[in-house]
C-alpha cells in the first residue's frame, strides 16, 4: 500500500514540525505550507490524500483554503482536519458544508491528531 500524502498548513513552524514528525514516524508522506496561499497551490499540484490546516494563517484563512479546495473537482472530497486556537469555534453548519472531518483545538495531542487523520482516511476509503 503506498504511503498516504498529508498536507500540513500552519504559520506556526513548531506546530508544522511536531505534526510532520508524528505523521512521518507513522508512515505518512508529509508536505508542508506556512500560509493558506501556499497550501492551496500545493494541494492543487501535489493532490495530497488529506489536509491538516490551521484556521488562522496569513494570505488565506484555513476556511478560505477549504472553500477553494471544495470548488476544484480534484480536491473537492479531500478530508480535512482543522486546527483552531482556543476560542475559535467553527459553526456546525459550516463544518458540514465544508466537509471538515474534525476540528481540534490547540494545544492538541500529536497522538490524537494522528488518530483523527487515520480515521478520516479510513472513512474516505470505505465510501
Amino acid at each position: 500500500m503506498p504511503e498516504k500524502k498529508v498536507l500540513v498548513a500552519d504559520d506556526e513552524i513548531h506546530i508544522v514540525q511536531v505534526v510532520a514528525i508524528k505523521l512521518k514516524n507513522n508512515g505518512f508522506d508529509v508536505i508542508t505550507a506556512e500560509s493558506g496561499t501556499d497550501a492551496l497551490a500545493l494541494a492543487l499540484s501535489e493532490k495530497p490524500d488529506i489536509l491538516v490546516t490551521d484556521f488562522q494563517m496569513p494570505g488565506m484563512t484555513g476556511l478560505e483554503l477549504i472553500e477553494n479546495l471544495r470548488k476544484n473537482p480534484d480536491t473537492a472530497d479531500m478530508p480535512v482536519v482543522m486546527l483552531t486556537a482556543r476560542g475559535f469555534a467553527i459553526e456546525e453548519e459550516q463544518r458540514e458544508q465544508l466537509k471538515i472531518s474534525v476540528c481540534l483545538s490547540k494545544p492538541f495531542s500529536p497522538r490524537e491528531l494522528l488518530q483523527h487523520v487515520q480515521d478520516a482516511l479510513a472513512e474516505v476509503a470505505s465510501v
